[in-house]
This record gives C-alpha cells, sequence and structure tokens, in this order.
C-alpha cells in the first residue's frame, strides 16, 4: 500500500511492499500525477483515494511510537502546529494552530537559507523574542540587526522565540515529545524548557501505517 504525509513543504511516502525507508519529497518536486492509497497532510483528500485527519494520523502514530499511557505529542509542520494529550492510554485533549504557528517551520528554514546559517553551530540564547506568528516574528531579527546584534545571534533568539511559543501552546508540560522536520534541528530542540523527545519527521506516517493494519 502506498501510504503518503502530504506536508505543504515536504512529503513523506511509504510503499510498504518495497520501500524499507520512508522517502522524503519537496512537495513542489511531486510528480502531479502521484495518488497514494491513503494519506494524511495537505492536500490528502486530493491526492489519495483516502484520507483521514492529520491529528488522528499524529494520535495513532504518537500511541504506535510512544508506547506510554500517558504523554503529549507536539507536532510542528511547515506551517502550522498541532498536539495531542494521552491520559490513561486515551486521547484527553488535542489542538491545532495554523495562526500562532503560521509558517513556523517554513519561516525557520528560509532564515537558514537566506542569512547561510548552519543551526547546528548556534548555541541556545538565554532569552528570545516574544514571538507568536512565524511570518510577523521575522520583524523582530530585522530590528535587532538594526540595533547592533549580528544575523546569526538575531536568527537564534527568533528560533527561541518560536520554541516557546510551541511550548506554551502545547499547556507548557513538564515532558514533550516532538514530532516533524524540526526534530533535526539542534537550535529548535534545545530552546524548550522542558525535558523533549524528538521521535522525528515520520510520526504521522506511522499513525498511517497504525490505521492500515488496525482494518486488516
Amino acid at each position: 500500500m502506498l501510504l503518503a504525509d502530504f506536508g505543504t513543504s515536504y512529503c513523506k511516502i511509504l510503499d510498504t511492499e518495497q520501500d524499507r525507508e520512508p522517502r522524503i519529497i519537496a512537495t513542489r518536486d511531486l510528480d502531479a500525477a502521484f495518488i497514494a492509497d491513503l494519506a494524511t497532510g495537505h492536500n490528502a483528500a486530493r491526492r489519495s483515494r483516502r484520507s483521514i485527519n492529520e491529528l488522528t494520523a499524529l494520535a495513532r502514530g504518537g500511541e504506535r511510537l510512544i508506547g506510554e499511557r500517558d504523554f503529549l505529542l507536539l507536532d510542528c509542520g511547515s506551517r502550522d502546529i498541532k498536539y495531542v494529550r494521552y491520559q490513561g492510554g486515551r486521547v484527553t485533549d488535542m489542538g491545532w494552530n495554523a495562526e500562532c504557528g503560521a509558517s513556523m517551520g517554513f519561516t525557520i528554514e528560509l532564515l537558514a537559507s537566506y542569512y547561510q546559517i548552519d543551526y547546528n553551530t548556534l548555541p541556545v540564547p538565554e532569552t528570545g523574542f516574544s514571538i507568536t506568528c512565524g511570518v510577523l516574528g521575522m520583524s523582530h531579527i530585522f530590528d535587532a540587526v538594526v540595533s547592533g546584534s549580528s544575523e546569526s545571534e538575531a536568527v537564534a533568539k527568533f528560533v527561541r522565540g518560536i520554541a516557546l511559543n510551541a511550548y506554551r501552546f502545547a499547556g507548557s508540560p513538564a515532558k514533550l515529545h516532538l514530532s516533524g522536520g524540526l526534530c533535526d534541528n539542534p537550535l529548535f530542540v534545545g530552546s524548550f524548557p522542558c525535558e523533549l523527545i524528538p521521535l522525528g519527521r515520520f510520526v504521522l506516517l506511522e499513525g498511517l501505517r497504525a490505521s492500515m493494519e488496525q482494518e486488516r
């Protein structure tokens, strides 16, 4: 079966009969004729034979990968942020925010390209900008640079501010599991003021796999 997580910037694809590992394809490079058997994410309804909600996929993927009865899982994507909370082995709360998390992941990736910054080399700053939107928050970077801060320092404070905003959106927990491409960004991961467990960018695919297996 062909499974797909259609992200705004990247698509994660798994052919359960042929692939040993999922494939990552930039959304703009995906063949226009590509159709998945089961999918979630942006354009899933249009580009698959059957689709499921992203929060459902996130919850099932988290349950499969974490293996605990109580956990909080936050997914930070290119376009939005969302979370699911499990207590006693059941979903008790969930949230989705495309406004306060607007273009968060996309903006962080864009800044790295524009300023030629390697997030692996940037230390986590002591403070971050107060940010409630990835796009509008970029004005803090420009203001900081004009005031004498280096570009790398300003971007680091921006990323920490983004992480803190996502942390507050999830309810400021003591322990948090993280899903999405930003799991590979050490500056972002290190900016959370709690115990953070990165799960990688294939959690929603695991949710699709769990859904497929439940139906057999």
